[in-house]
């Protein structure tokens, strides 16, 4: 198993080691495992003059998978748009085809008082979010800044479909749906947005190749109070990318912590990116204090998604149930009576469990 590791920026280095600890037990009980590591994002521009380097792009294509810690920091605001570290990790999404983003927001029953909203909403709580990632308003063209007719500057962007797009993310939808309740919402703006009219069009379509499945559809409105209202109405969600983009940050709040939530982008051959949900939090890093959690946990995506190997997935999400039921918490998911530990005894709790 061939896996590109990109520690990236910020707190990036002292979760991606946390995860690297874990693959190496799996090593060390006898699993096939090469590590490579690459730089991406921030650290990338500051050794090569580019968020997404040649020598990166070499080693993620050649990987079975892609192992990611978070990309970007303030320093790096006031570079041109091209080189920001948030453009490196929009190209690699591009390059490698990874237009499925699986982002699972489920509440373990240890953190259920961790969440903001109240027990009886959130308990037993498990959603899938899949959210478009190669397409829509992100990677539309054209887009930048102009003078318009009358004189002023405005800044302009494009939201664009194909129909090939929204039908090969409908298919890993709806397979996902079969796999769970049989139950998929789809999510977009057509009341408002012509591009949103299109894709419920081309889902509904889709969904004649499924008849066991339960498709609803929603405005995005809706779907965002939704979420905090009765989230356990939803199963799995179909959304596009900027939509998808704000609604999982929203549902990894009902999971007490962003630093929780795990995320898989695969491509067709269920190639994958794995990486946190959350950001490089500049502000901790170096601390020793992040939640190295999410990234244990999309090392179990990725063994479960590229690697078909669920016994070792379960293996992971099992040990990290282990440590939250011995009350060990990251400062972002403590409460009163719990043990307090940084990044790296986390990982090290993990392990041990393992």
């Amino acid at each position: 198993m061939k896996i590109a590791v990109l520690p990236g920026d910020g707190i990036g280095t002292e979760i991606v080691a946390q995860a690297a600890k874990v693959l190496e037990v799996l090593r060390s009980d006898g699993l096939k495992i090469e590590l490579e590591y690459a730089r991406l994002g921030g650290a990338a521009y500051d050794a090569e003059g580019d968020p997404f380097p040649t020598t990166t792009e070499n080693l993620v294509l050649a990987a079975d998978a892609v192992l990611l810690g978070a990309v970007g920091g303030p320093q790096y605001d006031t570079l041109p748009r091209a080189m920001r570290p948030e453009q490196g990790l929009l190209r690699i999404r591009k390059r490698l085809g990874l237009f499925a983003n699986l982002r699972p927001a489920l509440v373990y029953p240890e953190l259920v008082n961790a969440s903001s909203l109240k027990h009886e909403l959130v308990s037993g709580l498990d959603i899938m979010i899949l959210r478009e990632l190669t397409g829509d308003i992100y990677f539309g063209q054209p887009r930048g800044a102009r003078v318009s007719a009358s004189g002023e500057r405005e800044g302009f962007d494009t939201m664009v479909y194909s129909e090939s797009e929204i039908r090969r993310v409908a298919h890993v939808g709806f397979n996902i749906a079969m796999k769970r309740t049989k139950k998929m919402c789809s999510v977009d703006k057509a009341n408002v947005l012509d591009t949103s009219m299109f894709w419920r069009e081309i889902v509904t379509d889709v969904a004649k190749e499924y008849p066991q499945i339960e498709l609803s559809h929603m405005l995005v409105d809706n779907a965002a109070m939704q979420l905090v209202r009765a989230p356990k109405q939803f199963d799995v969600i179909l959304t596009g990318n900027i939509f998808g983009d704000i609604l999982s940050d929203e549902a990894s709040m009902l999971t007490g912590s962003i630093g929780m939530l795990p995320s898989a982008s695969l491509d067709a051959n269920n190639k994958g990116l794995y990486e946190p949900s959350h950001g490089s939090a500049p502000d901790i890093a170096g601390k020793d204090i992040a939640n190295p959690l999410a990234t244990i946990l999309s090392v179990a995506l990725m063994l479960r998604y590229t690697f078909a190997r669920e016994d070792l997935a379960q293996r992971i999400e099992g040990a990290v149930r282990k440590v939250l039921q011995q009350g060990l918490r990251t400062g972002d998911i403590f409460e009163a009576g719990m043990q307090k530990v940084g990044c790296s005894a986390m990982g090290d709790a993990v392990v041990k469990s393992l």
